[in-house]
């Protein structure tokens, strides 16, 4: 059964915008902190932008400013809107709960042009 699916990644010109979306299984997404995490070539895994079960978020001082991560719990989805995308942006991005974890999705790709 799948259990976090990853949409949204596209390519992208320096400054521009996009909004990725992750479909979340009831058991990691309710009543859990979810995250946004990116892994760019050669790099780890980073926690980008977190948002508490009741809507609290946290950034990373990398995105703080342009990216926005939101949730909608009718859905079991969390989404995080990107603005004045950076090549320094580009990165396979994945979501996933923080206190409560699911196996790792296929994540979705952004990439922005400079």
């Amino acid at each position: 059964q799948v259990q976090l699916v990853e949409s949204g990644g596209g390519l992208v010109q320096a400054g521009g915008s996009l909004r990725l979306s992750c479909a979340a299984s009831e058991s990691i997404f309710s009543y859990n902190a979810m995250g946004w995490y990116r892994q760019a070539p050669g790099k780890q895994r980073e926690l980008v932008a977190r948002i508490s079960s009741a809507g609290s978020t946290n950034y990373a001082d990398s995105v703080k400013g342009r990216f926005t991560i939101s949730r909608d719990n009718a859905k079991n989805t969390v989404y995080l809107q990107m603005n004045s995308l950076k090549p320094e942006d580009t990165a396979v991005y994945y979501c996933n709960g923080l206190v409560r974890m699911g196996p790792w999705g296929q994540g979705t790709q952004v990439t922005v042009s400079s």
